[in-house]
């Protein structure tokens, strides 16, 4: 199903981001040896990268390990608006954490795009970085969202944010209300923080890639990391967490007090003018819109389709309906990328951030819910003044001890329900399908000597065999059509077709079987 737009060239065959398509990053060896470093950041997205740089500009000596290669998780796939407009939070904020944290929640993702901004000219960086209004808005008709849009107002003007309504905006479309809030921005990410990693590179900083980090932790005589192939040391007095989901739990139960979405991108030639402005609908369906220059022309990302991963039946169909969408708004004359990504929400809606416990110099940074450019720069620069032992005024409010029971309880009972029906639906379905059945690209489960199995089939008509069981937890993963992967629905880990660990929580392969 395609809109009919004159022109219009249909969906790439495969996903990949214009972030990665248009930035040669350099490659790094995996770690082959024991190694000693003072600090440890574990994952090579925007929180470890800016995080590794702080502390090496510190003068200390740091080492970044990344389980596959550098950006290539949810920095990677982003839309990369960087703003402290975050849908609708502040009433909710206000309402659970208080007036004090909401100002403090906008003040410090305010920070961070300042500092997003310095740091890019002290650099002297090229990163198509360009100040945006950023707006949220409800589509007509929608009364429910347009009244949730005037208690956001409301909030705004209780904690003297400078947001404004607006009833019109520049895109040619109606809507039923909306909040412009000025001076937001957007940027390449991954050309910008390239620029971040030569400058640790430059500062002593040492980079190791296809490095996974096992969740066994020693903390006697300092801390001790190790690798899952191999089970190489890493000897260490601070360790971050800066992997998506934490590499180590400690007791913690972060794979009960977070949930996996995963949502969907274009990158198209718009028929039609696009006049400047990120938007966010913050009705049903989601959508978002930003502009990004490319082979001297621009673009518009529209986002959107947001589902729990491993909770969708045909992936492909979310692309198709941002095609419509973008094709009946600005018309289409060809889309050169598609992407998905996904992201981790806690049960409060505010990241986790610092201090695993205090007795371990663990420092973890997840759950940035879809605004990791802020959220990832913010927790960079929280643990970096932990770890140098620096007072941060946000340290509280993103305390990963905290438990507010007042939205928490009721998310986590919601979101682990979840959990327990697709544990179970997962292993009572039925397969239809036979390995023969297959086409040249496609997987799905299928039934194999008398077992339900995973399968896909290569275009050279090769057969791959898994065993879905998630490493994690034990729940039935999903084929993700669009993306060529088996998701997990319980807890968001995804495999490769053969098995291999794509993000966790899983740190182990599925099992490959014999055709």
């Amino acid at each position: 199903m395609k809109p009919e737009n004159k022109g219009q060239e249909s969906l790439p065959r495969f996903p990949e981001s214009l972030w990665r398509g248009t930035t040669e990053l350099p490659s790094f060896p995996r770690l082959a040896e024991d190694h000693t470093t003072d600090i440890a950041v574990v994952g090579g997205g925007i929180t470890g990268i800016t995080a590794a740089y702080l502390l090496a500009e510190a003068g200390r000596k740091v080492t970044l390990l990344e389980g596959t290669e550098l950006l290539a998780g949810t920095t990677g796939f982003t839309t990369a608006k960087i703003t402290a407009q975050h849908g609708l939070i502040y009433s909710n904020l206000i309402k659970h954490f208080g007036e004090e944290h909401a100002r403090s929640y906008f003040r410090s993702n305010s920070e961070s795009l300042e500092w997003i901004l310095q740091t890019a000219g002290k650099l002297g960086l090229s990163c198509g970085l360009e100040r945006e209004d950023a707006y949220i808005y409800s589509d007509v008709g929608d009364g429910k969202t347009l009244k949730e849009l005037e208690n956001e107002l409301e909030a705004y003007r209780k904690l003297g944010l400078p947001g404004e309504w607006v009833d019109s905006v520049s895109l040619p479309m109606r809507i039923g209300g909306g909040i412009k809030l000025p001076g937001q921005a957007r940027f390449h990410p991954l050309q910008y923080l390239k620029g971040l990693l030569e400058a640790f590179l430059a500062k002593g900083g040492t980079v190791y890639e296809h490095t996974m980090i096992s969740e066994e932790v020693e903390d006697e005589d300092g801390l001790t990391l190790f690798t899952e192939r191999g089970k190489h040391r890493i000897k260490c007095r601070h360790a971050v967490s800066a992997s998506h989901f934490p590499f180590y739990d400690g007791g913690a139960m972060y794979f009960a007090r977070l949930h996996a979405e995963r949502a969907y991108a274009l990158a198209f030639e718009p028929e039609t003018d696009y006049e400047g402005g990120m938007y966010l609908c913050v009705g049903k369906p989601r959508r978002s819109l930003r502009a990004v220059e490319w082979e001297g022309k621009k673009l518009v990302i529209a986002g959107g389709e947001s589902h729990k991963t491993g909770q969708s039946s045909c992936t492909i169909k979310h692309y198709e309906n941002l095609e419509i969408f973008a094709g009946e708004l600005l018309g289409i004359r060809q889309i050169p990328y598609r992407w998905s990504t996904q992201d981790l929400i806690t049960v409060d809606k505010v990241p986790y951030i610092g201090k695993l416990s205090k007795d371990k110099e663990i420092y973890i940074a997840t759950g940035f819910a879809k605004w990791g450019m802020t959220a990832g720069t913010l927790a960079a620069r929280i643990i970096a003044d932990q770890i140098q032992g620096k007072p941060n005024p946000y340290t509280e409010l993103y305390d990963p001890t905290r438990f507010k029971a007042n939205p928490g309880i009721k998310n986590l009972v919601v979101e682990n329900a979840n959990v327990a029906k697709e544990l179970i639906q997962g292993k009572v379905e039925f397969a239809h399908k036979k390995i023969g059945d297959l086409k040249p690209d496609e997987g799905g489960v299928v039934r194999h000597d008398g077992k339900r199995v995973g399968a896909y089939k290569d275009p050279e008509g090769g057969i791959h065999l898994v065993d879905r069981t998630c490493t994690h937890m034990g729940c039935e993963c999903d084929w993700n059509e669009s993306e060529r992967s088996w998701d997990c629905p319980c807890h968001g880990s995804r495999y490769t077709y053969d098995g291999e660990v794509i993000e966790g929580p899983a740190v182990q392969p599925l099992t490959k079987l014999d055709v």
